[in-house]
């Protein structure tokens, strides 16, 4: 039987707390490789076993995709009562209890495919931002037939470069963040590979190209960048730095250039094909079979394999194409976040400028519309191993080398990290915390959280009285300190009931500007057990209610990082006044 990793379980347990207090739709954000698949798999099957009349539908843009996972939903639960409506897949199951469907095939079908009570879309970044799409028409037409209808939308990015944040403006289909399990923590924990930049010496000049929706003009930027000169030492490049790794993938700026990619890689010796939008289903599934076999070492893509492609053993991505897009961007570099036998990291060599552009792939946050551009992301090489890092970084992760050190007070922000942020913050003893209630003018109160280390002190405050993502991420904070407990309502309550709380023994911080963050804690041990968690089988679908909430255990005596984007930000001075 599968088991669940905690964090896939903290997005399901999401879901129903979300659906016990709101009733819009909700959005699960969850890093390419993270295994969206299984969570989506599980959570249909709780909902099913729980509520057996229920009917629900997973719509996405992507054959493979479709076909990836209902096989998962049919891996975690043989008799699944699932389906598939795919005309590319050959199917068309339009009464299955569990319908897996391309919206190209069903999205003018609403009234053959009926009643449905809960839709889930992966790939949720893929949907324009517009109102009068494929995606809004049909999901109209389904909610004419059941007026309950509820939509969740799974993906890796919560983000389009032409409308910002999936649950923001006026047309946005999602009301909210539910759930966001970070890429830093997964790869530090082992769940994800990690990622390694190099510094190429050849880079792609984009300085005369042109902007339209959001991005490069394509035929512009295919003219600027496929240069015969630039090709040949781009791939001379990924050829030296790719000696020993195996699985090379290549994004391109354009179908010729994508060919010329992969010309020069055979004039070297280097067995590669290339896939497009077009290459015929039959050629492409053979070739990636090949790929994937180890048989084709090298593939040169464009306008493909950035979404439901997997090839775990992609140990090298060359970012031949420079893209506005940072949605576009983390997934590409997210190809190479699988795990494989034998493979320690995948070295991204950015020739596109994508990195500096947008900063690290966890921490990436697209302009809002309108938004002009902040320059690149100040970065430094390791003259060492010319790795791309931090300008933080006191230690290159690649080759150990130390770099003399600099004063705290000139460190960078955390969002001008190249590739991840660091991995090691600084941990330092706690001997004591003390909670106040903090209120911001014009804004709801939090709980201010304040941790002593010696003359030193560090504070973070906790969005207990928040809505959406911050509140979740809020009780997830609290659960952690008191597992078996309710979370509060009220940042007074909060403080009344603060003797509950788990107090750690260190917390780790790290340089954000001219302040700390805190990243991560160690729990002492607390008292309180965890519930296990078991849906309902009371209660309306319809609001996903009545459930039984779901509390993750600490760690005790282990890291329990915490996310900036899930609470206020937590900012001392260098001499712990508050910022």
């Amino acid at each position: 039987m599968l088991t669940l990793r905690p964090y896939q379980n903290a997005a399901i347990a999401s879901i129903y707390e979300y659906y016990e207090n709101k009733s819009g739709n909700c959005c699960i954000v969850i890093p390419t490789a993270g295994g969206k698949s299984l969570v989506m798999a599980s959570f249909i099957e709780g909902v099913l076993k729980a509520w057996p009349d229920q009917r629900i539908l997973i719509v996405t843009h992507v054959r493979e995709l479709i076909a990836q996972n209902h096989a998962e939903m049919i891996g975690l639960w043989p008799e699944a009562p699932a389906g598939i409506y795919s005309a590319g897949l050959g199917k068309r199951d339009a009464q299955a209890r569990i319908l897996f469907a391309g919206i190209q095939s069903i999205h003018r079908r609403a009234a053959e495919i009926g009643h449905t009570d809960l839709v889930l879309i992966d790939e949720a970044h893929l949907i324009p931002g517009n109102s009068s799409t494929m995606y809004r028409r049909f999901l109209d037409a389904l909610s004419a037939i059941n007026l309950a209808l509820k939509v969740i939308g799974l993906t890796a990015t919560p983000f389009r470069t032409d409308s910002g944040m999936l649950h923001e403006g006026r047309s946005a289909l999602f009301t909210d963040i539910a759930y966001e399990a970070p890429v830093r923590e997964l790869i530090d924990q082992g769940y994800l590979s990690p990622l390694i930049s190099k510094q190429p010496a050849t880079w792609l000049d984009v300085s005369k190209v042109g902007t339209r929706a959001g991005d490069f003009i394509a035929r512009d930027l295919a003219a600027a960048v496929d240069q015969d000169a630039i090709t040949r030492a781009a791939v001379n490049e990924i050829i030296e730095h790719g000696r020993d790794r195996k699985s090379w993938l290549a994004f391109c700026s354009g179908v010729d250039h994508a060919r010329h990619v992969a010309e020069e890689f055979h004039r070297r010796g280097i067995s590669c094909r290339t896939i497009f939008g077009d290459t015929p289903k039959e050629e492409r599934d053979a070739i990636i079979a090949a790929f994937k076999r180890g048989e084709i070492r090298a593939l040169a893509s464009m306008g493909v394999l950035t979404t439901g492609f997997n090839a775990p053993a992609i140990d090298l991505i060359a970012l031949l194409r420079p893209t506005k897009s940072a949605g576009l961007y983390v997934q590409m570099v997210g190809r190479g976040t699988r795990l494989a036998p034998g493979k320690e990291n995948c070295l991204v060599l950015d020739f596109a400028g994508n990195v500096r552009r947008h900063g690290p792939i966890d921490l990436v946050r697209p302009k809002r519309p309108g938004e002009g551009g902040g320059g690149d992301a100040p970065t430094k090489v390791c003259p060492e191993c010319d790795t791309i890092i931090a300008l933080s970084a006191t230690e290159c992760p690649d080759c150990g080398y130390e770099f003399p050190a600099r004063e705290v007070k000139i460190a960078p922000t955390a969002a001008a990290l190249p590739v991840l942020s660091p991995k090691a913050p600084q941990w330092l003893q706690v001997s004591g915390v003390s909670y106040s209630r903090h209120d911001k003018r014009g804004g709801r109160p939090s709980l201010k959280v304040t941790y002593s280390c010696g003359l030193t002190s560090y504070s973070e405050w906790v969005c207990i009285e928040h809505q959406g993502y911050a509140r979740q991420k809020a009780a997830d904070w609290w659960r952690k300190r008191a597992p078996g407990t309710k979370v509060p309502l009220s940042v007074d309550e909060a403080i009344e009931q603060a003797s509950r709380l788990a107090l750690p023994s260190d917390i780790s911080v790290r340089p954000s500007g001219r302040y700390f963050e805190i990243s991560g804690y160690r729990l002492s041990p607390c008292p309180y057990s965890t519930p296990a968690f078991a849906p309902s089988a009371t209660g309306n679908l319809a609001a996903l209610a009545g459930s039984t909430q779901v509390s993750a255990s600490p760690t005790n005596g282990g890291t329990q990082a915490a996310s900036t984007s899930a609470l206020a930000p937590a900012r001392t001075s260098a001499t712990g006044g508050q910022a």
